[in-house]
């Protein structure tokens, strides 16, 4: 009877370790997915804001995310992205991160003049 007891405790564990592990991996892949974007779309801000977004959302996309937000300021590039993962009985978990990009302030600063 305690083995049992003790097998039912061990498959818990091991669940509960594979769901957290899956929600850490999914954080991990919405913060590259963000910081990508944000690179993508500071690489195309001399094109205006809806070409750097455009970008954007073509490389969040290719990464399994949804870009939900993206601004310009001068030529640095602010995105958040979202990425979501089933956990079986857990539901559906969204994990999110925002990401910013461009040149140095110093440099940003005589580009925008």
């Amino acid at each position: 009877m305690w083995l049992l007891g003790l097998c039912s405790v061990l498959v818990l564990a091991a669940t509960a370790a594979v769901l957290v592990g899956s929600a850490m991996v999914t954080r991990h892949k919405a913060i590259a997915a963000a910081d990508l974007s944000a690179l993508a779309a500071a690489g195309k801000a001399w094109e205006g804001t809806e070409s750097a977004c455009a970008a954007a959302a073509d490389i969040a996309t290719s990464m399994g995310a949804q870009l939900t937000s993206c601004s310009l300021s001068g030529v640095i590039a602010e995105v958040s992205v979202a990425v979501s993962v089933e956990l079986g009985v857990v539901g559906l978990a969204t994990a999110e991160a925002s990401a910013r990009a461009g040149p140095v302030e110093s440099v940003a600063q005589r580009l925008s003049r």
